[in-house]
């Protein structure tokens, strides 16, 4: 098969005390997300699709939660390991889509800052990264603002012989 689509999903609570990360980028906000990395929820989404693409599991299975090599990671760090991982398996990064689901804050002011940042990451055109985001209209817990979810689609390639 040349091609393989995979997607991922990942979501965090918001907590006080820790700063937001949202695709490699600090947001400003009062709060930012719990969890055992830096929680970035779209760079956890897209490192899920990415390994699902590839057939090689998900970040729980490559990266365990409680190994403390990852305690407080940089989400930048484990979509590198990612991308070697899938690379390493034959394929290589064609495009992604992401959402971002969250009441706040707004993503519109930090969207061309973070699709330049994952594009770097991705060693692609800033134009192969797709971003958006969305409210849950007031509805559960991400419209009480509890927290932030994240959706991921990536295409991946079979490397050819010039790759």
């Amino acid at each position: 098969m040349s091609f393989r689509i995979g997607q991922g999903y990942d979501v965090h609570r918001l907590i006080e005390g820790r700063p937001l990360v949202l695709g490699g980028e600090a947001i400003p906000f009062d709060r930012g997300l719990e969890g055992f990395s830096d929680a970035d929820v779209l760079l956890h989404a897209l490192g899920d699709a990415l390994l699902g693409a590839a057939g090689l599991g998900d970040l729980g299975s490559q990266f365990p939660p409680g190994d403390a090599k990852w305690k407080n990671a940089d989400s930048c760090d484990l979509l590198r390991e990612i991308l070697f991982l899938v690379g390493d398996a034959g394929y290589r990064f064609v495009n992604c889509d992401l959402t971002l689901i969250a009441e706040a804050p707004k993503l519109a002011a930090y969207s061309s800052s973070i699709r330049r940042r994952l594009a770097d990451l991705l060693e692609t055109e800033v134009g192969a990264v797709g971003l958006k985001a969305t409210t849950n209209e007031k509805l559960g817990w991400i419209g009480r603002g509890e927290g932030m979810a994240a959706i991921a689609v990536v295409l991946l390639k079979r490397k050819s012989r010039s790759d």
